[in-house]
């Protein structure tokens, strides 16, 4: 084999390779885990909750930010200039305009520390 062909070959099996190492974990089903997941594993697997809040009851209602999204734009103007001795002088004014929106997951613990209910907005 010509070193063309052997390259050709390894790049492909490289790439095969990488490709069918990708794999995508499927979603959670939420409802399965009612009743029997805890504050603990969530925890363990989401990390701390972004808020947290025990109810009277010593319920815990918990947040966690999955994802943070939003769409923007600035607008800048600026001017500057030499004054003697190559100092520079400057100044600018600037101004950012957009909308963001948090995904968040929801989950609320009972006293028992089980999952009693979730919900996200998205």
């Amino acid at each position: 084999m010509n070193s063309a062909v052997k390259f050709s070959f390894l790049w492909i099996a490289a790439l095969l390779l990488a490709v069918s190492g990708c794999k995508t974990t499927p979603p959670v089903n939420w409802d399965t885990r009612v009743g029997n997941y805890t504050y603990d594993q969530a925890v363990i697997e989401l990390g701390p909750p972004d808020k947290k809040e025990t109810l009277s009851d010593g319920s815990l209602v918990t947040e966690w930010v999955t994802r943070r999204q939003g769409s923007g734009f600035s607008v800048g103007v600026g001017s500057g200039g030499f004054v003697g001795n190559n100092t520079v002088v400057g100044g600018g004014v600037s101004q950012t305009v957009g909308s963001y929106h948090d995904k968040v997951l929801k989950l609320v613990f009972g006293p028992d520390n089980r999952l009693t209910s979730w919900s996200k907005n998205y």
